[in-house]
């Protein structure tokens, strides 16, 4: 990676709706976490815990709720929401949805149990860029903490939509929910079959297509995103595949000061969507 250079690493119709240290000498051993009772259950059913997640769609129109569990306090917190929603609550308690979603999960104490979201199609993410701001192509982002992040800052600054392969993507629940802090809620997202493919559905669309390239000594900051466009992002480590990146229109770098060159693909994208909402404003 060159130094100074910041790598990118990466139906109906859509509408917005710490624990003491071991003794020395001794490394402590941690038992993993059990798995949790529906952690393999495969009905259809998207599971949703968090309070930014649940809140968002509890609020959402499009969203389909079956089934709510909440402790007393995550109740009253919520309460407004809830009784807006017209979804009958059953009570939980917290060790009840540790057992169901397993001990790591971080559910503050709510659990909702849903239709997958209506996915949009390519034109209409196409008709929203034209009013809302750049697309956000994922190539192959698979850990659901990075792909959660970047649908909130999808959702802050402005982006028309996701756009994730249907392998090698999370899936949308559960932990790339709660990462989202309700983004999935708010950012339409269109799973692909092929990525490069829509790449070049967009191009034919005049969409430019700007890939985030560490490498690249074309800057990103250069770009002044004034028509449609598109950033793609690469997973963790690898980047952009060979042809994802012949595709772009543009591979471009972050510019960094610091001793430190590089950002993981959510911090990334998070950078690269401010740029573009502000170059949009000055345009």
């Amino acid at each position: 990676m060159t130094e100074g250079r910041a790598r990118g690493t990466g139906q109906k119709k859509w509408r917005p709706g710490g624990h003491k240290g071991a003794p020395r000498g001794r490394p402590k051993s941690r038992k993993p976490a059990a798995p949790g009772a529906l952690a393999e259950t495969d009905d259809g059913l998207v599971r949703l815990f968090g309070s930014h997640a649940v809140e968002a769609a509890l609020g959402n129109a499009r969203r389909t709720a079956h089934r709510l569990l909440a402790t007393e306090n995550a109740e009253r917190r919520l309460a407004d929401v809830i009784r807006a929603s017209g979804v009958a609550v059953e009570r939980t308690t917290p060790g009840e949805l540790d057992r169901l979603l397993g001990t790591d999960t971080v559910h503050q104490g709510l659990m909702l149990e849903a239709d997958p979201l209506p996915e949009p199609d390519l034109a209409e993410l196409v008709e929203r860029a034209a009013e809302v701001g750049p697309l956000v192509l994922l190539d192959h982002v698979t850990d659901p903490h990075n792909a959660g992040a970047v649908l909130r800052s999808a959702a802050a600054f402005g982006a028309s939509g996701v756009v994730m392969t249907r392998r090698h993507s999370p899936p949308l629940n559960g932990v790339l929910a709660k990462s989202a802090s309700g983004a999935l809620d708010l950012v339409p997202v269109l799973m692909v079959q092929n990525l490069a493919r829509t790449m070049l559905d967009l191009k034919d669309l005049g969409f430019r297509l700007i890939g985030l390239e560490g490498t690249s000594v074309a800057r990103l900051e250069d770009e002044t995103f004034a028509g449609p466009s598109a950033l793609v992002l690469g997973a963790e480590g690898k980047g952009l595949r060979q042809l994802t990146a012949e595709t772009c229109d543009q591979l471009v770098s972050i510019t960094t000061g610091g001793p430190l060159a590089s950002l993981n693909v959510s911090n990334a994208a998070a950078v690269a969507l401010h740029w573009a909402a502000i170059a949009r404003r000055k345009s």
